[in-house]
């Protein structure tokens, strides 16, 4: 430590050097979800222009070189000189922290830029910027490198009239800044898809130079369409989803919300068309007011008389909802906004949500009666469901008290206790269980064996999942327990590896399994501790005439065949036949360690949830009571394989 602390080791950043010097302050972060936040900045500077009535049509395009350009037909970023700073407000704009129009209520009623940050941080972490502003019929151009212009702003247009009038912002982030400037098309799809539902009528298209990928979105009827989007497949209680959209004080308050015949609940909540991941106070409101309502009606409809009192977990069961609110100088916790905080939200959407909602089961929507009765029935059931998975819990407290061990006998533990560096295998079958033992290196690497197919949870309540035995063996070996209050801190195993045959039946259990973390114990995906191992499928013998024969594996039909190909070419032969693993016991425990087991030499693939909305939707279709959807997954991904072996 150095002796002297003076005036000198002050640092007086400038500009944007802050920006650059301290990224995840202003986006969260230098990864894939950092990189994605420039785009949504510039894009939500264009949907601020559509809510002000000035914009309806909105442009994202990925170019061939990974730049991204938006455009939007707004009113054009101004451009005229600047009354105290003596430069064009565009590069004020652009280049000032904190300088933008939505510091008073005169130019943006609603926005969800409110800092004055969001342009300029993109132009800061990016190599280059290009803003072109068509305004007045004519068209200005300025350009910036790394947060500097590198010249004037400048009239492009010539003397011809130009009719087109908005904003363009071109970029390229900085590749000094992120750890990856690749774009994702479908994360970046997934956000333009929620501003296009939250902002009825508002046309946002995206188009991908790389692979001519393309999408537009528009919807006219707004969450309303959302919410069924979201249902497609669920089977919904209700055809109608309850709708209100209201202002209260200043405040516009959006709900919609349907009950289906699923477990889990899938409620998103937006502050001025701010995604806010973390809730925050519009949606404590909305929590409150179902919980109260629903009680209410069942206190006062079914005669419970006090039986059976809905927690907040009973009336989410099933539930889809989205909660929008738009409001002035809304108060968010930190630059990007995942927490609403102003405090008087949560009242105003609890009174408006308790109202229309007790209005909305009193006297459902004509044809719809018959079916809120189910919603309230079927609210009643998780609620006795929950009572009797508590009474199975505390049995089951009460008898691991009186036992030596809790944990199952078949479980092969491993000896360290030292988290981080455990894995816990998943594996299929008492079979390969046997080879598994021999593999493994019994230090750090535990063993589960499962038998067969587990129970579909997608499709189960949770008390009949603590009932099945191999669901409630994984739960209680993994530990930190299940839903909401699952501790990713109590887990028992810094990894969770899924091993199943490389078949179809092992994919199928495979999926059944991640059905059952991402229900119960999702925070394990977003943590990123859940993996795939990825056992070959074919072992080659490759003969080399005076040395010793060679062995390679690979790990799909078409490897093998463009490996076998390769290796013709150069005049080397594989031993015939060619061994082809119809499952994991089919390997002896050198071929399994080396594989699949070994850290040095095997191959994992991590499982996340990066776009919870698009997870939810996967795993309904894939494991929900719709054969429809999932006929038409099936048939439309073999039509691709089939095209993928042509072009083999």
């Amino acid at each position: 430590m150095s002796e002297t602390y003076g005036s000198g080791n002050i640092q007086v950043l400038k500009g944007l050097e802050g920006v650059r010097k301290r990224p995840a302050m202003y986006i969260g972060g230098t990864s894939a979800d950092g990189l994605h936040h420039l785009v949504y900045e510039v894009v939500d500077n264009s949907v601020d222009e559509a809510m002000a009535g000035a914009c309806d049509d909105i442009l994202v395009e990925i170019q061939h070189d990974g730049s991204v350009k938006v455009t939007d037909n707004g009113r054009g970023i101004p451009v005229d000189m600047h009354p105290t700073e003596g430069k064009s407000t565009l590069e004020v704009v652009m280049t000032v922290l904190h300088a933008g129009g939505k510091f008073d209520s005169e130019s943006y009623k609603v926005s969800g830029g409110l800092h004055g940050v969001g342009v300029s941080v993109v132009h800061a972490l990016s190599e280059w910027l290009k803003a072109t502003v068509f305004k007045d019929g004519k068209a200005y151009f300025q350009e910036y490198a790394r947060g500097i212009p590198t010249g004037e702003v400048r009239v492009i247009s010539g003397a011809e009239k130009v009719e087109q009038r908005g904003t363009v912002i071109h970029f390229m982030p900085d590749s000094q800044i992120f750890e990856t400037t690749e774009f994702s098309f479908d994360v970046l799809s997934s956000r333009l898809r929620e501003l296009a539902y939250l902002n009825r009528g508002l046309q946002i298209r995206i188009h991908d130079e790389r692979d001519t990928s393309k999408n537009t979105f528009k919807y006219e009827g707004g969450i309303l369409e959302f919410v069924q989007w979201m249902n497609k497949g669920k089977n919904p209680l209700h055809e109608q989803p309850f709708h209100v959209d209201v202002e209260r004080d200043g405040m516009r308050v959006e709900v919609a919300l349907q009950f289906n015949e699923g477990f889990n609940h899938n409620v998103f909540s937006f502050a001025n068309n701010i995604h806010t991941m973390e809730g925050g106070t519009h949606l404590s409101g909305f929590r409150s007011a179902l919980t109260r309502t629903l009680n209410n009606y069942l206190q006062r409809e079914s005669k419970n008389n006090g039986k059976t009192s809905l927690s907040g977990d009973d009336v989410r069961e099933g539930l889809t909802a989205v909660v929008s609110v738009k409001l002035s100088e809304p108060q968010f916790e930190g630059q990007t906004k995942e927490v609403l905080g102003t405090p008087q939200v949560s009242g105003i959407v609890s009174r408006v949500v308790a109202k229309r909602l007790a209005e909305w089961f009193a006297k459902p929507p004509r044809g719809e009666k018959a079916n809120a009765k189910a919603a309230l029935d079927k609210i009643a059931n998780a609620a006795r469901a929950r009572l009797a998975a508590r009474q199975t819990r505390d049995v089951q407290r009460r008898k691991n008290a009186l036992e030596s061990s809790a944990l199952p006998a078949k479980l092969a533990d491993c000896r360290s206790n030292v988290t981080d560096s455990t894995e816990l295998f998943i594996v299929e079958g008492d079979s390969a269980l046997g080879t598994a033992k021999s593999a493994r290196n019994s230090e750090f690497q535990a063993l589960l064996p499962i038998r067969g197919k587990i129970l579909n949870v997608q499709k189960a309540s949770m008390a009949d999942m603590l009932k099945n035995a191999e669901c409630s063996s994984i739960l209680q070996v993994i530990g930190g327990g299940t839903g909401r209050s699952f501790d990713l801190d109590q887990v028992r195993y810094g990894k969770i590896i899924l091993m199943t045959d490389a078949d179809v039946d092992g994919a199928h259990i495979r999926t059944l399994l991640l059905t059952l973390i991402h229900r119960y114990m999702s925070p394990l995906l977003d943590a990123g501790r859940v993996y795939a191992a990825v056992p070959p499928l074919h072992r080659l013998e490759i003969i080399k005439p005076g040395a010793k024969n060679e062995i390679r594996y690979t790990y799909a039909d078409d490897e093998m065949k463009r490996v076998v190909a390769d290796l013709t070419k150069k005049g080397l032969r594989v031993k015939d036949p060619i061994q082809r693993y119809k499952g994991l016991g089919e390997m002896d425990a050198g071929q399994l360690r080396e594989t699949t087991m070994d850290p040095a030499r095997r191959q994992l693939r991590r499982v996340t949830v990066s776009d919870a909305s698009a997870a939810n939707d996967v795993f309904g279709m894939l494991m929900g009571n719709e054969v429809g959807p999932r006929r038409e997954f099936i048939v439309d991904g073999s039509q691709a394989l089939d095209r993928d072996m042509l072009d083999v």
